[in-house]
């Protein structure tokens, strides 16, 4: 097939990713796959610029550092790996320990640190169950929470999805859990923020989890779908 011709199509091979010259090999779920490189747009949106200065800030202060400030971060990093890659990882260097902790505290107001804080002992997130309500054409999406979330509840969400659709799409953090009321808290206008007001039969993928010092818990998975006005 030439070149010009390519899209997309899926192989057999040995596993890779990658890219190499104008295509590039991904694995996806159903299998290994080879598409033609391009070139992804650049909106430069207002969150999109955001997360550039946060990562240009955050990588400038590891440089303003003490050496021995530096070298705490790189044996503190030397514990930590990168997410692997066809099974394959490696330590994390200290730069990247410290832009990871103080941009996520950035994000959320909160000071950076300078010295590397150790890995926190989570507790089970709040949030255990997401429930959707369809009254009258008002659609409310809550999360009931038998205990209270405190500040550091983070939330993430995808977009709206086909009722069919069991597989988490792509997160993006909608803000902090707010105080329940009676056991429950309402995310309605988090959610409508980011992606608009769902309708019904339409799949919402939301994941909770902790932030300290930095560092974010493991994330609790739920969805829920948008039901029929009643």
């Amino acid at each position: 097939m030439p070149l010009q011709q390519l899209t997309l199509m899926k192989i057999i091979d040995v596993p890779q990713t990658g890219k190499l010259g104008l295509i590039v090999a991904f694995q996806s779920r159903y299998g290994l796959v080879r598409r033609t490189r391009v070139i992804p747009s650049q909106p430069n949106s207002y969150k999109q610029m955001e997360v550039r200065s946060r990562l240009t800030l955050a990588a400038s202060a590891f440089d303003l550092l003490t050496e021995a400030q530096q070298d705490a971060w790189n044996a503190a990093a030397a514990l930590y790996r990168t997410k692997a890659t066809l099974g394959q990882s490696g330590p994390l260097t200290g730069l990247q320990l410290f832009v990871r902790l103080n941009t996520n505290l950035a994000q959320f107001g909160q000071d950076p640190v300078t010295t590397p804080p150790a890995y926190p002992e989570f507790t089970s997130v709040a949030p255990q169950n997401l429930v959707i309500t369809n009254t009258a054409d008002v659609i409310a999406i809550k999360l009931t929470c038998p205990t209270s979330p405190g500040e550091n509840t983070v939330l993430r969400a995808g977009a709206p999805q086909h009722s069919g659709v069991r597989r988490a799409p792509g997160m993006k953090i909608l803000g902090t859990c707010p105080a329940p009321t009676q056991g429950s808290a309402t995310i309605t206008s988090l959610y409508s923020a980011t992606y608009g007001a769902p309708v019904a039969n339409q799949r919402i993928f939301l994941e909770a989890c902790q932030m300290t010092n930095g560092w974010m818990s493991p994330a609790r998975l739920m969805s829920a779908l948008v039901p029929a006005s009643t």
